[in-house]
Order: C-alpha cells, then sequence, then structure tokens
C-alpha cells in the first residue's frame, strides 16, 4: 500500500512537471505585448526580431531544462523500483526518496504564488498620525544653520516664570550611572580590571549605606564577569539592592549596541544573551532601554525593545540641529513608532537628551559652566577638572542655600524643554565610581542639596536620587499615558530614524559606518557562522534525543562554544567595536575573539551535521582531533582573508556536504579547490552534474598547476544537508572554462594555462560581454568595469557604470578619522599610471570578469542558474590601500534611472528607510549606513545594491550610488580615540546588483516615508548574507553511508525568515534544555514587480504556518509564544497549533521538538 502511494505521488510529480512546462513554453512563446512600450529606447536598442530569436533561444533552454527534470524523476522511480525488489522498501527507500526530494522539486513555478491580500500592507498609503512627527519632514523643514545660542550654544535662551510650579511642584530625578565601554581605549578585559570591577565592589559597599541611594547599570557583559568572581554573600546584597529599587539593570543586553551597522540578528541575540543571563542569575526582567553613547539612533532599535517587552527608552546622540528642533517644539518625549506601523502597535515611548553631552556638565541644565560645578569629582585636587575654570564646591550649611537655587535654576530651566513637570537629570559619565572617594563625594553632597530644596515649601520641587525607571513611572503619571488602555497622551508620535549624526559644526559622524572594513566583513562571517551553527545544533539534539540513542554526541562542549560565540558577537555590537573606533589593540583584541569562535563554530557545525547526515547513527563518533568532516576553508589569523582548502580526489567517491541555511529550497552554486581538473560530481543518486573547472591563479596571469576551482549547481533543502559524491575522472559534463587576457597597451606575456584554454588580446577590442539565461552585461575594453546592462527577461537596456574614486580629507584643523567624515572635495576619479590586467572568464556555470589594479581587484560574475542567483551580477572587491595617506576608496556605480534626490537605505537588515540627499547639508551628511542594502529607482526600474557587510552609502546625483569601501587616515579626529586609522587590511567586499522593472509604472513620486524590497530582492540578500557551507567527508574515513538530510516538510512561506532557532540554556549548570528559542519575522515586500522565473519553490499565506506542518520527522511537542528576548509569556500564550506573523512583525516561540 505504502509502495503504490510513493508511486502515485512520483507520477502525480511527472504530470505536474509536465503541465508547468507546457504552461511555460506558452508565455514564452507569445511577446509582452503589456510590456512598456518605451522600454525598446534603451541603451542597445533591438528590433523585434532579435527578441523573438531570444525568446527562441530562452524555450530551447526551458525544453532542455524540461528533459532533465523528467530524467531525474525517472532516475528517482527507477531507484526506488531497484530497492523495493532488494527486500529494502521500508527505511532505505524513504531515505532515497528523502535524498531525492531536493531533485523532484527542480521545477518551480513560472511566477511565485503570492496571495493578493499580502500585497497590501505595503501597497497602502502612509498614515501620518494626527499629532505626528515624521523625520523627513523635519529634515526638508530645518536650515541646518549654528547660530550661537549663548549658555547653550547651540539651543538658545530660556527663561520661566517662577510661579509656574506653585499649583504642581517640580519633580526632579537624579540618575546616577557609569557608561562602561566593553573596549575602546583599552580591551575589554583591561577595562574589568582596572577600573568596572572597582565600580561594582563600592556599588555593593555604597548603596548599602543609605537606602535613598540610587544606581543603574546597562552592560551585562562587564556585570556577569564580575558576578563570576564575586562570593554569595555580595550576591545576596545585590539582589537585595535590586529588589529595594536602589539598582536597576537597564537594557540588560550585553553591551550598549551600535544602531548604524550592527545587523538586527546581532541585535537581537546580545539581547536575548543579557536577558537570559539576568534570568538565570537575578530574576530580572528590564523594561527601559538606556542608550546614551550610540552614534545616531534607528528605529529597529525601538522596534526591538518593544518587541522584548520594554514600555521606555532613553537616546541622547542626535544632530544638534534635530534636538533644538524638538526642544523648540517641546518634543523631546514622544512615542517612537514605525514608519510602517498604520496604528499604535509599535509605539515606545522615548526620552531625548536635550544637550551636547551625557556628562555631568551637559545634563543638569542648558549651562554647562554651572552644571560642572555640581560634579563633585571634580573638586579641587582631584584628577579632573571643569574646562570653564570654576570648580564645584563642597555643600555645607554656608553655601548650601546658594548652591541649591543655582541647581534649582537649571532643573527648572530644561524642565521648559518639555510638557511635564518631571525632569531627568543623569549624574554620570564614562568609567565614573571608580574609587569610594567618588561615591562619597557625590551622593553626600547631593544630598545636602536635596534636603535643602525639599525643606523649604516655597521652591515647590521635590528632588531625589531616582532609576530611569522611576523618571519614566512619574513620567507617565505626570502625562496622563495608560498604555494598556490605549488612552491619549500630552506627547506627540515620532516616526523616522536618527542619522546622520553631528555634535558640532559640519563634523557628521558618518566614517565609522565603514572604518575598519575588515572587521566589519568578519562580523557578518560570524553571524553566518553562528546562526547556521544554532539550527544544525538545535536539529541535532532532538534529533539524538528523538532516537533514543546513547551516544558521545558532544552536547555541552558544544554548547559551550555557542555561548562563547554569542558572547563574543554580542560583544562586537558595542559602539565602540563594529563602529571601527577603538585602539588599535583593542581592534586586535575583537578580530580575535571573533576568529576563535568562527574557529569553534566550525566545529559545532561538522559536529552536528556529521550525527545528521549519518544513515546508521551507531556509527557516529566524535574526534576532536580527527573530526568525520573538514570545512572547505581556512582563515589563517584573525586579520587575513580565508583560504580555500584544496581537496584531495582520487577515483574513489570523496562525499561532500552542504548546508543550506535558509528556509527556503535552493539551487546554489557550489564552490571548491580540488587536486585535478579531472572531476566528476555526482548528486546523491548517483546523477552526474554539469561542472565547471576554472582556474585558481598564484599571479594576475599565472594560473595553478596544483588547485582547481570545482563548480557546480547543487539542489539543496531547506536549512537541511544535501549530499554530493566527488571523483577524479572525465565526464562529458564537465567543462573547462575558457579565458582572455586584456591590458591596454599590450605587454602580455603569460606563463603556461594548461589545461585551460587562454587567448592574449594585444590590441584593445571594442566594449565585450559576458551572459546568462537572465543578464546581459557590457564592459569597457579600456578599463575592464562595467557600462551597461540588459535584462533578457522584459528586454530593458540601461546604462550602469561602475567605477572608482578617491576622497581626500579637508585642510582644516578637524580632518577626518576613525568617527567623522570630512573630504576636501568632491571625489576624485580613480587614475592609475598602470593600465589594468583584465581576465575575462566563461564557463557553463558562470562567466566573470577580473580587473586587476593596484589598489582593488574588481571581479564581475553572472551565474547560469535558473533562478534567484542568475537575476542578479555579483560584484567582488579585494580592496588594499594600506600604503595610501589621507584617502578613501569609493565605489560608485552611475546608471540611467531618473531617481532625483531620493534613495533608500536599510536599517540593520530590518526595514527601508527613505533618504533625501540635500543640497543644503555638506557632502559627508548625505551619507547613510547601509547594513544589507541600498537602492535607487524611478517610475519602472529599481535598482538595488545587496551588500554582504555594513558600510556608508550615499547617493549624491540623480541615479548614482556610492559606497565607500575603506578609509586610510592619519590623524586623530578630537572624539577622544587619540589615533587615526592605520591598521589597515587586504578587505574583500562582496556585493549583488539587482535590476528590477515594474509590472506596471508607479505614479506619483517618492514622497512616502516608507519603501519595501520585493520579494526577489529579499531572497537575494538572504542568499548573499547565509552562503551554503561545504564540508567533504575526511579522507582516512572508509565508506560511510550518508543521506540528505532535509528537516522541512517543504521550504517556508516566501516572506517568512528564520532569524533563529537557538537552543535555550538549562535553569542549572552551562548546558543546553530542552527547549529552544525560534525567532521568525515576516518581511513586508513590494509587489509592484515580476516575479517570474525567480526559481522560489514557496508562496505567501497570509503569515500563517501549521505547526504540524513544519518538519518532517521531527514533532513539535510544545510551542508557546514569548516575547522577543524569551523574558515574558503572555496570558493568552498556551500551546499554539498555528503561526501567524503580521508583516514586519518579528515574534519567538519557546520550541521543544522530538
Amino acid at each position: 500500500m505504502k509502495l503504490s502511494r510513493q508511486f502515485t505521488v512520483f507520477g502525480s510529480g511527472i504530470f505536474c512537471v509536465v503541465v508547468f512546462s507546457l504552461y511555460l513554453m506558452l508565455d514564452h512563446l507569445q511577446l509582452d505585448h503589456s510590456s512598456n512600450p518605451r522600454a525598446g529606447s534603451a541603451v542597445f536598442q533591438k528590433g523585434q526580431l532579435s527578441i523573438l530569436q531570444e525568446k527562441i533561444d530562452h524555450l530551447e533552454r526551458l525544453l532542455a531544462e524540461n528533459n532533465e527534470i523528467i530524467s531525474n524523476i525517472r532516475d528517482s522511480v527507477i531507484n526506488l523500483s531497484e530497492s523495493v525488489k532488494d527486500g529494502r522498501a521500508n527505511a532505505e527507500a524513504a531515505n532515497q526518496s528523502r535524498a531525492s526530494s531536493a531533485e523532484l522539486l527542480a521545477s518551480p513555478p513560472l511566477v511565485v504564488p503570492v496571495e493578493p491580500e499580502d500585497c497590501r500592507f505595503a501597497a497602502r498609503p502612509y498614515a501620518k498620525a494626527s499629532d505626528g512627527v515624521q523625520m523627513l519632514d523635519i529634515y526638508d523643514l530645518l536650515p541646518f544653520d549654528n547660530p550661537d545660542g549663548g549658555v547653550w550654544k547651540q539651543g538658545f535662551d530660556i527663561t520661566y516664570d517662577e510661579h509656574e510650579w506653585d499649583s504642581e511642584p517640580l519633580q526632579v530625578f537624579v540618575v546616577p550611572h557609569s557608561h562602561n565601554d566593553p573596549g575602546w581605549l583599552k580591551t575589554f578585559d583591561d577595562y574589568y580590571k582596572d577600573q568596572t570591577r572597582h565600580i561594582l565592589n563600592n556599588m555593593v559597599v555604597k548603596l548599602s549605606e543609605d537606602s535613598r541611594r540610587k544606581m543603574l547599570w546597562s552592560e551585562i557583559s562587564y556585570f556577569s564577569k564580575w558576578w563570576d568572581s564575586i562570593d554569595d554573600q555580595k550576591r545576596d546584597a545585590v539582589k537585595s539592592l535590586i529588589e529595594r529599587g536602589q539598582l536597576e539593570i537597564a537594557t540588560g543586553g550585553w553591551v550598549m549596541s551600535d544602531e548604524a551597522s550592527a545587523h538586527y540578528f546581532a541585535v537581537i541575540d546580545q539581547l536575548l544573551e543579557g536577558h537570559q543571563w539576568l534570568e538565570k542569575n537575578l530574576g530580572v526582567k528590564p523594561k527601559t532601554g538606556w542608550a546614551v553613547d550610540p552614534f545616531g539612533h534607528s528605529s529597529t532599535m525601538a522596534y526591538i525593545l518593544k518587541r522584548a517587552g520594554f514600555t521606555n527608552m532613553l537616546i541622547q546622540r542626535i544632530h544638534y540641529s534635530v534636538k533644538k528642533h524638538f526642544a523648540t517644539e517641546k518634543n523631546l518625549e514622544f512615542f517612537w513608532r514605525q514608519n510602517w506601523d498604520p496604528d499604535s502597535s509599535t509605539d515606545i515611548l522615548c526620552h531625548m537628551m536635550p544637550f551636547y553631552s551625557y556628562d555631568v556638565p551637559h545634563t543638569c541644565g542648558p549651562d554647562p559652566k554651572i552644571c560642572c560645578q555640581f560634579d563633585f569629582k571634580r573638586l579641587p585636587g582631584g584628577r579632573i577638572s571643569c574646562p570653564w575654570r570654576v570648580p564645584p564646591e563642597v555643600i555645607n550649611d554656608g553655601n548650601v542655600q546658594h548652591r541649591a537655587q543655582m541647581l534649582l535654576d537649571q532643573y527648572r530651566k530644561k524642565s521648559q524643554l518639555f510638557r511635564t513637570k518631571v525632569v531627568l537629570a543623569p549624574l554620570g559619565d564614562d568609567f565614573r565610581y571608580t574609587e569610594a572617594s567618588e561615591w562619597d563625594q557625590q551622593f553626600n553632597n547631593y544630598q545636602k542639596l536635596f534636603d535643602y530644596m525639599n525643606s523649604h515649601p516655597e521652591l515647590h520641587v521635590k528632588a531625589q536620587f531616582g532609576t530611569i525607571s522611576d523618571y519614566f513611572d512619574a513620567l507617565h503619571k505626570a502625562a496622563g499615558i495608560d498604555q494598556k488602555h490605549g488612552t491619549p497622551s500630552l506627547l506627540p508620535v515620532v516616526s523616522g530614524d536618527f542619522f546622520t549624526y553631528a555634535d558640532r559644526d559640519d563634523h557628521y559622524w558618518s566614517g565609522y559606518f565603514t572604518s575598519r572594513p575588515f572587521y566589519k566583513w568578519l562580523d557578518r562571517a560570524l553571524e553566518s557562522h553562528l546562526r547556521a551553527a544554532e539550527i544544525l545544533y538545535t536539529f541535532a539534539l532532538a534529533d539524538i534525543q528523538r532516537s533514543g540513542k546513547l551516544n558521545d554526541f558532544p552536547s555541552s562542549e558544544s554548547y559551550k562554544l555557542l555561548t562563547e560565540a554569542r558572547r563574543n558577537l554580542g560583544l562586537f555590537q558595542h559602539h565602540d567595536a563594529i563602529t571601527g573606533t577603538g585602539k588599535d589593540w583593542v581592534v586586535v583584541d575583537y578580530g580575535t575573539r571573533l576568529f576563535h569562535s568562527i574557529l569553534n563554530l566550525k566545529q559545532v557545525i561538522i559536529n552536528s551535521a556529521h550525527w545528521l547526515i549519518l544513515k546508521n547513527k551507531e556509527e557516529y563518533s566524535h574526534s576532536l582531533s580527527s573530526p568525520f568532516l573538514q570545512k572547505d576553508d581556512i582563515q589563517p589569523s584573525h586579520d587575513a582573508l580565508p583560504l580555500k582548502t584544496v581537496l584531495k580526489l582520487s577515483t574513489k567517491p570523496r562525499s561532500l556536504v552542504i548546508y543550506n541555511p535558509t528556509e527556503q529550497v535552493r539551487s546554489a552554486v557550489v564552490t571548491v579547490f580540488v587536486n585535478t581538473p579531472r572531476v566528476s560530481v555526482l548528486t546523491a543518486l548517483g546523477r552526474a552534474l554539469k561542472v565547471q573547472v576554472s582556474a585558481v591563479w598564484e599571479e594576475a596571469t599565472k594560473p595553478s598547476t596544483e588547485a582547481f576551482q570545482v563548480s557546480f549547481v547543487g539542489q539543496l533543502p531547506a536549512l537541511g544537508l544535501g549530499v554530493f559524491q566527488l571523483l577524479e575522472g572525465s565526464d562529458p559534463g564537465t567543462a573547462l572554462a575558457e579565458y582572455s587576457l586584456y591590458r591596454p597597451g599590450g605587454g602580455l606575456s603569460p606563463g603556461p594555462s594548461q589545461p585551460f584554454k587562454l587567448s592574449v588580446v594585444q590590441e584593445a577590442p571594442q566594449p565585450f560581454t559576458i551572459e546568462n539565461q537572465h543578464l546581459q552585461l557590457w564592459f569597457s575594453a579600456a578599463s575592464g568595469l562595467m557600462e551597461a546592462m540588459k535584462s533578457k527577461d522584459d528586454g530593458g537596456e540601461h546604462q550602469v557604470k561602475v567605477e572608482f574614486v578617491w576622497y581626500g580629507t579637508t585642510s582644516n584643523r578637524d580632518k577626518s578619522g576613525a568617527y567623522l567624515f570630512l573630504p576636501d572635495r568632491e571625489a576624485k576619479p580613480y587614475v592609475t599610471q598602470e593600465p589594468p590586467t583584465i581576465r575575462v572568464m566563461k564557463g557553463p556555470v558562470y562567466s566573470e570578469v577580473v580587473s586587476l589594479y593596484r589598489h582593488f581587484t574588481h571581479t564581475v560574475r553572472l551565474y547560469y542558474v535558473q533562478g534567484v542567483e542568475g537575476q542578479s551580477m555579483e560584484i567582488s572587491n579585494t580592496v588594499d590601500i594600506r600604503g595610501e595617506f589621507n584617502r578613501e576608496i569609493a565605489m560608485r556605480i552611475t546608471s540611467d534611472l531618473d531617481s532625483s534626490n531620493r534613495f533608500f537605505t536599510d536599517l540593520n537588515g530590518f526595514q527601508i528607510q527613505p533618504r533625501r540627499t540635500l543640497r543644503k547639508l555638506p557632502l559627508q551628511a548625505n551619507f547613510y549606513p547601509m547594513t544589507t542594502m541600498a537602492y535607487l529607482q524611478d517610475n519602472h526600474v529599481r535598482m538595488t545594491l545587496h551588500s554582504a557587510q555594513s558600510l556608508g552609502v550615499s547617493s549624491l546625483k540623480p541615479g548614482q550610488l556610492e559606497v565607500i569601501m575603506d578609509r586610510r587616515l592619519m590623524q586623530d579626529d578630537n572624539r577622544g580615540l587619540g589615533q587615526g586609522v592605520q591598521d589597515n587590511k587586504v578587505t574583500a567586499n562582496l556585493f549583488r546588483v539587482l535590476l528590477e522593472r515594474r509590472a506596471e509604472p508607479r505614479e506619483g513620486d517618492d514622497s512616502q516615508p516608507l519603501s519595501f524590497p520585493s520579494l526577489l530582492s529579499h531572497i537575494t540578500s538572504l542568499y548573499l548574507n547565509h552562503p551554503v557551507l561545504p564540508m567533504a567527508v575526511s579522507l582516512h574515513f572508509g565508506a560511510v553511508s550518508l543521506s540528505t538530510f532535509s528537516p522541512l516538510l517543504s521550504s517556508l512561506p516566501c516572506d517568512i525568515h528564520v532569524v533563529n532557532l537557538r537552543t535555550i540554556q538549562a535553569q542549572e549548570g552551562v548546558g543546553p534544555s530542552d527547549e529552544a528559542a525560534l525567532i521568525l519575522h515576516r518581511k513586508g515586500f513590494d509587489c509592484g514587480f515580476d516575479t517570474k522565473n525567480t526559481g522560489l519553490l514557496c508562496s505567501t499565506t497570509h503569515g500563517k504556518i501549521p505547526v504540524d506542518q513544519m518538519f518532517r520527522e521531527m514533532k513539535v511537542q510544545s510551542l508557546t509564544p514569548v516575547s522577543l528576548s524569551l523574558m515574558h509569556t503572555p496570558d493568552q500564550g498556551g500551546n499554539a497549533d498555528e503561526i501567524q506573523l503580521k508583516p514586519m512583525e518579528i515574534s519567538t516561540y519557546r520550541i521543544r521538538l522530538r
């Protein structure tokens, strides 16, 4: 019965393939009369005859693919039949069926099925709240001048009526805090040893001396390290301080995260790590965000905190003109709402600090000269003093009246900038309260001032120490905020973000968007490895528990490595780490941590994959010194790019296991290095694949004779492991790449090129092309750089010109540095005395053009894949500017798109923020952070630059995108670092350029403050940031039966992304529990673009996933919705049988798999 059912399934599959193929043929035979009639007037006009010829060529390719698909299915059926004859119809047949599932799914629908309802979210018009403030409008409105504001230099004079508080007294909350950077001028460990541990030790003693004293702490990376070193008595004292409300943990993340370059995966992960530590050790659930030092603020962070269950947040580093405007309008406290939120579901109460800094001189009121006199660490005789040369005075009976009135005057003036009679006055700075004497100086003197103020009713003030939540609780009450019942309050709604930050003059902090780009790349490599390791480890644990087999799988050791990697990645999200704004030796410390964690995660991936692909689990044996699998690359050190491992092949098949970290069944180009050009690649069913063998170049014109690059297209199961066989030997499906070498002016003399065909063109030819099924690209023969591209799917041709440019730094006193970008003028074209060597390669799996210049190697590649990877072109730039002096190198892409002054950048890989290039601002102010993508568009076409690393980007002219790739700066920019950026590395930047035509011309302009990528764009970004991971079975292992691991029943819906599947810590010890955190993100997408030929095997489902239809063999024992970082379980949070997500929603579930 089971057998006949399987034959029925295969027969149905053949029928569906034939039907789809016929439909596909008919679609491609007809000319697309609905397309834009002006499309033919592009760069290279062609007649209707050539278009018809292209359609016929395309049809021939589709027929060939159809024959291959039918052949695959036939082979699968024969294979299954033979297994039945051999009496292996049960487990073995099931395994073969699983192994071939990816191949059987090789015929995607012509168009991705998208429910019309799923298109409404992105199509609806923007609805601004009646009391709403949109940051794009603010930027249009402000003159961005900088008049002298008096004592508040960047503001204005503040006056008040002394009787204003007669009926309602002023409430003042002074919040002591110590901002501890986990690395900046010292390493994390050195800061801890020299300062942080003393701060925390003194905190326990000094807060216990007086119950009125309060303290705020934020960074759990430090707190956890200190906690591990203290005894139970001190731990009990800390818990008592928290219970009494004297000590508050604000935000509670591993670090105070950067908000520009950090990807939302890592931001959530470091928040989760901190909250998990707090839950296990202190039982604390933070409710207020505290971000006084990140260099600009992202609305993504507001959303993440809201989803984690926070009700309040505080931000500080905002452009001084924006602060002044918000202060003028009394909008410094507001509900921060996402651009795409049609109601108030994402609102979170936010306090914007109004003045220059978070230090004491800039927090009590508008006059820093006076506020500095109330920073009692600066008393005469101390190590620091007031720059205004008026020192603080010890408070005594003789001066308390005068000093209290001075301070109260500042509090009253500050209150004039807000809508309630509640004032916040932070009291702290970097690494404050290190010494016991400072605790006494600050707390004793302030308490005398408070006692005086509070004992004089005529002053109408109540002043006290408080935590940040004490302040917000009073604010909620004063503003009439009742979030449970949604009652209106006094406060406005603000949407948008707060980039790019300037603290004074034209000093825009847009340099750090790119600074130390090597480590920004390394950060993303670690993210990708961590996510892959988390998911595979979770599956392996569940499978082991399901099988009930005792084995030596290193679950505890692997979990320890995972925890260490989470914490090293979390540490690097710190706003002086991923930003590239630390001292050289601090950067080395960060890099070493990232590097070691990648090495450790490869162990976790290998161990987990080993278990999951074994047919016979009894054969599993763990060996640290002799692993079953080996990764296909080796990174020699923390500051070097990875090198591919050369796999040794023989006539005996060698298994290659490939992990697909995406939740879609994926046709991926897999590339490995081998020791022979005579290679065959077989699928799990023994079918030979089309293979391309390319050269590995030792020098610009010298190919290696010991290493060869093997590339093939593999079908991989969603979140699963595919198994392939490599062996030495000739195969008709294996083709050698063909090369042409150019150098303007000639002079090339390449060495031996066997076995490859290599032709040298001595005279400059006409512009040359490479192409695949979807695209054709034209390149300049003089530069080797792209000049135009054509989409074969719609016939549209566009100028898309790539060039490189240099920026210098200004001759003024203040120059570019790690933080600031202060260019001398507009960029100058990259000019070199030596002409480039241009290498053109063509092959059946991919073709590429490589241009080798002195400072960079630029590669443009097209993949022959009927799907996502074939729809865009890949650009890689290997950059080396180590010999330069005060220069920054940028890649500029100039198109013929009529984009006006509008462009779009992502925020943290989570959402898109529209931008406007403003001529009233200096050039450097128009650069913004790009975490994963930026795009331009007009009414017909969108051009997206996808990035595998965070960099700074701009669109200084219509149709143009410009990305800074590296910076070498010889001096400090006077922001405290005390050095330039001179530790440059050979850095690899990876991009994809996607050109998409709208199905219908877009009406109107780009004035709306929201935009969304297409589905194809989302998946392109996903593939770029989560490449497949090849692993080869080690040579010394004999024949072992392996099977494809396909954990999901099918691809998840196209718009749903598995952010993470992260095993949760056990409540006791350091090992894993039997639960995991399943974090899902439903992406908002623009349906206005064609979804033809994407190769995707998914659809959209209104954000719904039936739980019992997610996994193939594993069962979901329980699934409970929780807050983003697992802190809260909703009242209705029972066991769910269906996942349902709203567009843009990120949700977390506690899941137990078996």
